[in-house]
C-alpha cells in the first residue's frame, strides 16, 4: 500500500478570488475545478492540487492558514485499505469517508500536533500519475 506522494494542499484565504487570480497570473497555475466561489481547485498541470478555502474568520489561532494537506492514492479501494489501517493505529479521525461530488473519495486524520491530514483518490492527480509511470 503506497501514497502516490504529498500532492495536495488545501488553504484558508481571506479572498478566495484574488488568491486564484494571484496564483494563475503569477504562478501559471490552471484552475482545475470551481464547485463555487468560496472553493476552488488549482492545479500546474502535474501531480498535484491547490486547494483555496474561504476563511471562516480572521487568518489566526483557530482559523489558520492552512486548512489541511493530503496525500493522494491511485484508486478508490486504496483510501478505504488506508482507512481500515490508520483505524488499527490509534489515530484521530477528523472526517470519516466521504465520495465528493467530483468523484474523489477520502478521509481526514489528525497527527500529534492536531495538523490535519487528508487522504484522497483524486481522479485528474490519478489519470495523470498513471499516465507518468
Amino acid at each position: 500500500m503506497n501514497t502516490l506522494g504529498l500532492r495536495h494542499l488545501a488553504i484558508n484565504v481571506q479572498d478566495p478570488q484574488k488568491s486564484k487570480e494571484f496564483y494563475i497570473r503569477v504562478l501559471k497555475m490552471q484552475l482545475e475545478w470551481e464547485p463555487d466561489a468560496e472553493n476552488i481547485f488549482l492545479t500546474s498541470g502535474g501531480l498535484d492540487n491547490l486547494a483555496l478555502h474561504k476563511a471562516k474568520g480572521p487568518l489566526s489561532g483557530e482559523h489558520s492558514r492552512i486548512d489541511h494537506f493530503g496525500f493522494a492514492v491511485a484508486s478508490l479501494a486504496d483510501v478505504d485499505a488506508w482507512h481500515a489501517w490508520i483505524k488499527t493505529q490509534n489515530v484521530k479521525i477528523v472526517q470519516d469517508l466521504k465520495t465528493h461530488r467530483d468523484g474523489a473519495r477520502s478521509f481526514y486524520f489528525a497527527d500529534p500536533d492536531g495538523i490535519v491530514i487528508q487522504l484522497i483518490f483524486h481522479p485528474p492527480i490519478a489519470q495523470r500519475a498513471s499516465k507518468s509511470t
